[in-house]
């Protein structure tokens, strides 16, 4: 039975379509969490198999975003017959910079490197097949309010914490998680450095944009 008995036949229609938008957005997710659970899931069983530093594993940006995103999704995915909220909308935003970032920066950094064990279809999973999905998610159901500069702020700070931890780290075992990263591979940390001031203008402009794009469209459905 029709949630509104008097509502018009095309009213009618379209609650339909929308209930069944959200199913498939909510199972769509659940799917995606979980393919990306699996492929981390895999990878790690492959490391810790090989005698790898489990911390090492966990240090990698790539497996941490996926993680985030993973359990965004999950979580938006029992909300989203609710209706996002404004907190889970900052949550979907942080995870939508973060995801883009790590499509952008395998495909023109990393694409073409030795990536060791990783298992083809994990490469996938993690690289291509999930930042696709979250920047989607992004914008077919942007976020129920408005974000601002404060938000964008808050989208740079793990990444600024991340190379922080990354740095201090290399420096003391001499181990990093990407090459351009590593000292030794790019002239010193002068070279680090030129590397992360480009990420980092890579991250704002992401952030950027995605905000504005995610405003526009729910300025529209408003």
């Amino acid at each position: 039975m029709p949630d509104n008995p008097y509502a018009t036949p095309k009213a009618q229609a379209a609650n339909g379509f929308k209930g069944r938008t959200v199913n498939i957005s909510a199972s769509a997710r659940v799917v995606l969490a979980v393919a990306v659970l699996t492929a981390i899931g895999r990878q790690l069983s492959l490391h810790l198999g090989a005698s790898h530093d489990p911390v090492n594993f966990f240090s990698y940006f790539t497996n941490l975003s996926n993680l985030f995103a993973a359990a965004v999704f999950l979580v938006s995915a029992f909300n989203v017959a609710k209706g996002l909220t404004p907190v889970l909308d900052v949550f979907r935003f942080i995870s939508v910079v973060n995801m883009t970032i790590v499509g952008v920066v395998f495909s023109i950094l990393l694409r073409n490197e030795d990536l060791g064990a990783l298992l083809p279809w994990v490469n996938i999973t993690l690289h291509y097949l999930m930042p696709v999905a979250v920047v989607l998610d992004w914008l077919l159901l942007p976020p129920s309010a408005k974000l601002n500069s404060r938000h964008l702020l808050l989208s740079l700070t793990f990444p600024a914490i991340y190379l922080t931890y990354v740095v201090i780290r290399g420096a003391g075992n001499g181990w990093y998680p990407y090459p351009f990263l590593n000292p030794v591979n790019v002239g010193g940390y002068t070279g680090v450095a030129a590397y992360s001031v480009g990420i980092a203008l890579l991250f704002f402009l992401a952030g950027w944009l995605l905000l504005w794009i995610g405003n526009r469209r729910a300025s529209a459905r408003s």
